[in-house]
């Protein structure tokens, strides 16, 4: 590690953001792209057994490093947590010491004693979520009739109806169309080890979590599950067969080449498990290509397994490439080229299911993934189009104005931007009882925003149109008594805020305006003795947490990202660039254990390896000039 203070400052700062950008450099692929494991909980790993075991495929060596990887990860509460340093989750822990049990770890093995007295110290698996309690059914341990039920024949409803599966975030409707033959066929694979001790009372015996968005229709839907039940095992033959048959194409259409649904692991599993049970045999190509997609999610080290819930090669292309231009590489550097000719070529130029309610907008974003065709996202595309212009592509290339159209295609009625579709802000959706988890719409937010304002200003879209207008009255209405703005997919307020800054600063905002200086005091008064910054994921939960937390590599660096764009003499910054500085490793890199990305908050936290490498480096090169 190295250290500096004063005059020296600048040099050391440029000295470190060189060093940070060959420690990129070194970790490119040869095609141009970088890809750093996104990591999140046991859940994943787990799940992966649960599928395994179901439909027959368990190997041993699954089990036993998939058992590796779940004992090595076990916290000293004795329950498995939802992100680094958490507390053991309830849903996570139930999870992972059932996938314990089925890869031959016995009950009374002290792991396993602890994990449940973890359970039952948390109420017992029947107040697990959702998911949790499903894959139980799957796997013959918990009773159907005490998960709620759904008809197929919704896939059925056109587009704009109050439950249509398009009135769902795109993460959430890629499980919830396969879930609908799951939860009428209610398949089960039987399987050996019991659970009973892990409940408090008899599987399904009691309620299971509220939705997590509940409103006037939520009392409603619970009483039509009998009802649901009722209809499932009596469906009107006719339109039953339309139904699944429409969800049989539906899912077969959304197959990517790699294997996957929407790049990502609870669409993937369900569709398996629905195709299968609709008479899809294990050899079909389709499902064999969905069971050899995994291989690319797998994490294999050391003897344990480990599966990623969704790869980010793009999102760590286009920043790690942002992050080698703030370095003060050149445009025609090998690793620039490589990765600008990689990601023009990841552009996805076919319609999805962005379209189906705006009926606006022609094909022209990219995905986070290597293959997601139907699902690009606004987040991914603008800071993709922000380093190709960086990296010296023409505003005028068929690409980027695809892009730029596209963009302002997606901006939602308020003014905001969400990450997949347009105007996803149903709150009838949320009150369906399978919703206790995570977040199933998709509404315009700020840090979303933020990088869309920014991406159209570096494509050339004025300051004065009317999408921009827009999208700065929804940053100031947004913003936080305290300043501050919140982060939908970073932790928390200062990911949000360290991004909304650099935006309204793009977009010719007076940066000495008092609402913009709020910002700004706002990240000064949070920086930390030691001169960085960091947040506890724990504010998504309490506002007065928000950006209190120890210094981190990524959070030190949205915040200097944030302030060097509004006031750049501001005095909170030489600190943090000291900071980042001295905590440089002398690979080039920074050391981060904690997770500062966000999947849904609170319920499913990430920690992108490469967020600790490529947010520093942008930082220090902009300091250093």
């Amino acid at each position: 590690m190295t250290s500096a203070t004063g005059t020296d400052l600048q040099a050391a700062a440029r000295m470190a953001a060189v060093r940070g950008a060959a420690h990129l450099r070194d970790l490119q692929d040869p095609e141009g792209f970088w890809w750093g494991e996104l990591e999140s909980n046991a859940s994943i790993t787990a799940e992966q057994l649960f599928l395994l075991e179901a439909l027959g495929l368990a190997s041993a060596d699954d089990r036993r490093e998939i058992a590796a990887e779940l004992l090595a990860t076990q916290s000293d509460d004795g329950g498995w947590p939802v992100w680094f340093g958490g507390e053991g989750d309830l849903s996570v822990t139930v999870e992972a010491w059932y996938a314990l049990r089925l890869a031959g770890v016995p009950a009374d093995a002290e792991p396993m004693r602890r994990a449940r007295d973890r359970i039952l110290a948390l109420g017992g698996a029947n107040k697990a979520r959702f998911f949790t309690r499903l894959w139980l059914a799957v796997l013959g341990k918990y009773p159907w009739e005490a998960l709620p039920a759904a008809p197929p024949e919704l896939i059925l409803l056109p587009p704009r109806a109050p439950l249509s599966v398009y009135r769902f975030a795109s993460w959430a409707r890629g499980t919830f169309v396969p879930m609908l033959v799951v939860l009428s066929r209610n398949p089960t694979f039987p399987q050996q080890p019991a659970v009973e001790e892990i409940f408090a009372e008899a599987p399904g015996s009691v309620a299971g979590p509220a939705p997590r968005s509940p409103g006037r229709l939520t009392h409603l839907m619970g009483r039509l599950m009998p009802v649901a039940r009722l209809y499932n095992r009596h469906p009107i033959g006719a339109v039953r067969r339309a139904a699944e048959r429409r969800i049989r194409a539906w899912i077969l259409d959304r197959q990517e080449v790699d294997g996957s649904w929407a790049g990502i692991q609870p669409p993937w599993v369900y569709s398996i498990i629905a195709l299968h049970v609709m008479g899809m045999p294990m050899d079909h190509p389709v499902i064999v290509r969905a069971l050899d997609g995994f291989s690319t999610f797998a994490r294999r080290r050391e003897g344990r397994l480990r599966i990623q819930s969704c790869i980010s090669p793009v999102w760590d292309t286009c920043l790690a490439a942002i992050a080698l231009h703030d370095s003060g590489t050149a445009d025609d550097d090998d690793a620039v080229e490589r990765a600008r000719t990689w990601l023009m070529a990841r552009e996805i130029t076919r319609e999805g299911d962005w379209r189906r309610i705006p009926r606006r907008g022609e094909a022209g974003g990219w995905a986070f993934e290597f293959h997601n065709e139907w699902y690009p996202d606004t987040d991914d595309t603008a800071e993709v189009l922000i380093s190709l212009i960086r990296s010296g592509v023409s505003r005028d290339d068929g690409a980027i104005r695809r892009g730029v159209d596209w963009l302002l295609a997606m901006q939602c009625a308020g003014g905001g931007w969400g990450a997949f579709d347009v105007d996803n802000t149903s709150s009838l959706v949320g009150q369906f009882p399978v919703c206790d988890f995570g977040e199933v719409i998709d509404p315009p937010t700020e840090d979303v925003t933020a990088h869309v304002l920014e991406a159209l200003m570096a494509c050339g879209v004025p300051p004065g149109h009317p999408a921009v207008r827009a999208g700065v009255a929804y940053l100031r209405a947004t913003q936080r008594d305290d300043g501050s703005w919140w982060g939908r997919w970073g932790v928390n307020h200062v990911y949000g805020t360290g991004a909304v800054l650099p935006a309204l600063a793009a977009c010719g905002v007076d940066m000495s305006e008092p609402w913009v200086r709020r910002a700004v005091d706002w990240l000064a008064a949070r920086q930390n003795p030691d001169g960085g910054w960091g947040e506890d994921i724990e504010s998504y939960r309490d506002p007065s947490l928000a950006g209190v937390g120890p210094s981190t590599a990524s959070q030190t660096a949205w915040a200097l990202i944030g302030l060097m764009a509004a006031d750049r003499g501001n005095p909170a910054i030489d600190p943090g660039v000291a900071w980042l500085v001295g905590e440089q490793q002398d690979d080039g890199g920074w050391h981060e254990d904690a997770f500062t990305g966000t999947g849904f908050p609170l319920d499913f936290m990430i920690k992108y390896h490469y967020y600790r490498l490529y947010f520093p480096v942008m930082a220090l090169g902009r300091y250093a000039g």
